[in-house]
């Protein structure tokens, strides 16, 4: 089952976090960025947390799960949605405690053939 557009929807709503917040469709499922870093993902209509010791700190109860299947355990945060001031201190805590992405390297400009003279 992939995520629902509403739930995204609802994500960035009960963050509050405005346009710092971002989401891009992963295969079915949503990456959830802050300020450029991906901090959760959304999977079968279910928020899960990149794990930091920053995260694990803030969270009352830590619930654990994998997104999808063979992945690494993320912290489940389907019971803290409605609480906007702990999602954006889980959210901005996390993404403090991850690095800067690396820079994309830039795209080639294609070759175009050039037309023979007669």
């Amino acid at each position: 089952m992939s995520t629902d557009t509403d739930f995204i929807e609802y994500v960035h709503e009960q963050a509050g976090l405005g346009g710092a917040l971002t989401s891009k469709k992963m295969f079915g499922e949503y990456g959830i960025y802050f300020d450029g870093k991906i901090v959760a993902v959304a999977a079968d209509n279910s928020l899960f947390l990149k794990p930091t010791d920053a995260g694990r700190a803030l969270l009352p109860n830590v619930v654990e799960a994998q997104p999808w299947p063979e992945a690494k355990a993320w912290f489940v945060l389907d019971e803290y949605l409605d609480d906007t001031e702990l999602l954006q201190k889980l959210i901005r805590a996390t993404a403090d405690a991850l690095p800067v992405p690396k820079p994309k390297p830039a795209k080639k400009a294609r070759k175009t053939a050039k037309a023979k003279k007669p």
